[in-house]
């Protein structure tokens, strides 16, 4: 199962679905998504089940052998299941309750609605547990789209209650853990423990990030429930869900943990900033290789997109050769099945001009050939290196709970948890060096250099193994605010970086935040002063207690003194960033600290031409991707051979079309 597409049989005449068929499989196409948002015409009253629609749905892809996923429809009740408990509705931030419509318009922890998923969803299972042309399932849509801080409900805040009481034990605990004596909150019973409502100044940071932690934590129970239901009927079947990148709704850590793999929706022109009609790559790639370092294992695309996007507003429309690029770059970094999302674009509803395959007239134009010929071009190889990782060097720590704590508390008004990260990123991709995201229970060892950005939060035992990963040889970045708190959101009371300062062999006595205030650092670590460049957001004061700098600020009353420093510790290096750098200086640091880890990039390529790997069974297989609208020229290794759209290779210069890609196997 290599290509597929998101299909609603629903949404058009019986008579068509054959001529869909029979195009998706002169596509290429080999797998169909169905019904997740289908609920009211597969149970129209209560009990009253009419699966014979999907049955003949499921035949015909059948016929023209295309296997079906199958998705419960849990994130869209029927109006029936709201007009006999309106309480199932969510509850916004303000205390407002929400109306029907649109989708996630549902409580995840009402326990009425929980009878209504765990009957519905052990009666479809039953029903499609032994059809053959049923292959796995995806579990509701999207989680935590929609849901924005929702529910703030009674019965989520009886839930938050039990979390709690669950997670301290005691009320004395959790009062402790708050430092609710400030402000005169001090609780003396779990039950008056607030829901994050507006209050008439702001809430206890402590109170704020369990709730979020609670909220996620609802968010994989909700998913458990069905999960263990499926797991009972159908054991034959896969299961996942479709995730959505960097979206920070729920822990993508604890949510992967139920599911055989993690699937995710790639849409380069949903999140566009400014000037630009698609996403940077880099951010599109970090993308992927988030999804791919969940589980450490190659995923899906459950919803690649086909065309412009749209509710109200409209994107522009991909140019020719994108919607190809895009399909291999999912591939490149990890994807071992694309499923296109749509198939026909909609006559009706809020996504009427969320644009798929087929346009409106369901005739097959130009993106239906480019996606075609993306299809027969990748198929015949991604067995070669199904499965297979980057075995990247590097590793980057992504962590939930420092970016929910940032949001609570972000100091900088601009400073962002994941925009900060990304630059580290960036210079990695620019630089054509893979990269790893990870959690922090996952394996430091096998990373040369291992970047954790915003080490706000720590706790004893992250702190033991990072010590412990650069005892034995590691490389490890910590950059700004890092060991300020602990895993309760509240100041450890020791100097900066605190736990932290024995493994980077500094002390910072005072910070700055830098609002309406200009700062730049000077470059050293060479006994040279060859770039300066301005930094921003933040800067920490450091004094050097064994560690060497190897750059300076250059204004303001720490002048001269460390912004970058590296200690050695044991067999390993720690370097400490106390600023968020320009991208020059980020560049040299990136370049610097791999050079010293004997990490080494793929290639160098021109800006926009990215080079990037994976593991095959015999050797690794390299993406060249050509993400400008110009023909580019970059020189090749001689020892690597042509797979796949290398049409243009003159000795070892390769050009590459204005988008286009080619595929090399390295030995």
């Amino acid at each position: 199962m290599k290509f597929g597409v998101d299909y609603y049989p629903e949404h058009w005449p019986e008579e068509r679905w054959a001529v869909d068929a029979r195009l998706m499989r002169e596509a290429g196409i080999q797998i169909v998504r169905m019904a997740e948002f289908a609920w009211a015409k597969m149970e129209p009253e209560e009990g009253n089940f009419d699966f014979g629609w999907l049955d003949r749905a499921i035949e015909t892809m059948g016929r023209e052998g295309i296997k079906t996923v199958l998705g419960t429809p849990t994130a869209t009740p029927p109006i029936w299941i709201i007009e006999k408990n309106p309480d199932m509705l969510p509850v916004n931030n303000e205390g407002l309750r929400l109306g029907f419509g649109g989708r996630h318009h549902d409580c995840q922890s009402n326990a009425y609605y929980r009878q209504h998923v765990k009957r519905f969803v052990t009666v479809m299972a039953r029903h499609y547990s032994d059809n053959p042309n049923v292959i796995g399932w995806q579990i509701d849509n999207e989680f935590g789209n929609s849901h924005l801080n929702l529910c703030m409900c009674d019965s989520c805040k009886e839930a938050f209650h039990k979390w709690l009481e669950k997670r301290y034990g005691t009320i004395e605990n959790l009062n402790k853990a708050w430092g609710t004596v400030f402000w005169s909150q001090t609780y003396s019973r779990f039950d008056q423990v607030p829901v994050p409502l507006p209050t008439p100044n702001a809430h206890n940071p402590s109170l704020l990030l369990d709730w979020k932690r609670f909220a996620s934590d609802l968010i994989v129970d909700f998913q458990r429930q069905q999960v263990e239901i499926i797991r009972k009927e159908c054991p034959h079947h896969f299961i996942t869900h479709n995730f959505m990148g960097f979206a920070d709704k729920v822990s993508y850590f604890d949510l992967a943990k139920d599911l055989d793999f993690i699937s995710h929706d790639q849409y380069p022109m949903l999140f566009s900033k400014g000037k630009y009609p698609v996403s940077p790559p880099s951010r599109l790639a970090a993308t992927l290789d988030l999804m791919r370092g969940i589980k450490q294992k190659s995923f899906w695309i459950m919803e690649q997109q086909a065309g412009p996007n749209g509710w109200e507003t409209m994107s522009h429309s991909p140019r020719p050769g994108q919607l190809a690029l895009w399909t291999y770059h999912s591939v490149a970094h990890g994807a071992d099945a694309v499923v296109f999302f749509r198939w026909r674009t909609c006559l009706f509803g809020t996504e009427q001009y969320w644009h798929g395959i087929l346009p409106h007239s369901g005739e097959p134009e130009r993106r239906y050939e480019e996606i075609k010929k993306a299809i027969q071009e990748l198929a015949p190889v991604m067995d070669y290196f199904k499965g297979g990782l980057p075995d990247s060097e590097v590793g980057i720590l992504y962590s939930y709970d420092q970016n929910w704590a940032f949001q609570i508390q972000p100091h900088h008004h601009e400073l962002d948890y994941k925009e900060h990260l990304l630059g580290y990123y960036e210079a990695f991709y620019d630089a054509n060096i893979p990269v790893d995201m990870l959690s922090e229970e996952q394996d430091f060892s096998k990373y040369k250099l291992l970047i954790a950005p915003l080490l706000f939060l720590v706790k004893p035992e992250l702190v033991r193994k990072l010590e412990d990963y650069v005892k034995n040889g590691g490389h490890l970045v910590l950059t700004m605010r890092s060991g300020v708190k602990d895993w309760n959101n509240a100041v450890i009371p020791e100097t900066l970086p605190g736990y932290l300062s024995s493994l980077t062999g500094i002390r910072i006595p005072e910070y700055d935040c830098l609002v309406g205030i200009e700062q730049a650092v000077r470059w050293n670590a060479s006994g040279l002063y060859d770039l300066t460049e301005p930094v921003s957001k933040w800067a920490d004061i450091i004094n050097l207690n064994g560690a060497n700098a190897l750059a300076y600020y250059v204004k303001d009353y720490y002048r001269d003194t460390p912004a970058i420093t590296m200690n050695c510790y044991g067999k390993g290096i720690t370097y400490y960033v106390g600023t968020e750098l320009g991208p020059e200086i980020m560049k040299k640091f990136i370049t610097y600290a791999t050079c010293k880890a004997d990490v080494h990039q793929i290639i160098i390529s021109p800006e926009g031409v990215e080079v990037t790997r994976r593991k095959g069974v015999d050797g690794y297989y390299i993406f060249v991707l050509n993400h400008t609208a110009i023909s580019q020229a970059l020189e090749i290794d001689s020892g690597w051979q042509n797979v796949l759209g290398a049409e243009n290779l003159k000795g070892n210069k390769l050009v590459l079309e204005p988008y286009g890609t080619a595929i090399f196997r390295a030995c």
